[in-house]
């Protein structure tokens, strides 16, 4: 699970609208990306559309410092196709 932003100013707090994401395809360029409202990061699964299919996320309890400030970590759990 990803840690809940803290208070305006709490420099130790995970931004809660961006997600880095960890694992998956070698050539998925977005590693930092947007996360929906208004489920709490810590409950989101993140569904990634990628190749004719979905790769899927899920939240550590891990953070790290990007350019964009510092996030919550996802890790890649799986794949699936999207159905014709």
């Amino acid at each position: 699970m990803a840690t809940k932003a803290g208070a305006p100013g709490d420099s130790n707090a995970a931004k809660a609208d961006k997600a880095a994401l960890e694992g998956g395809p070698d050539d998925l360029r977005e590693r930092i990306v947007p996360l929906s409202a208004p489920e709490p990061a810590e409950k989101q699964d993140l569904k990634i559309p990628h190749r004719g299919g979905y790769e899927h996320y899920r939240a550590t309890r891990r953070q790290k410092e990007t350019p964009e400030g510092k996030v919550p970590v996802y890790e890649w759990w799986e794949r699936t196709e999207i159905a014709e």
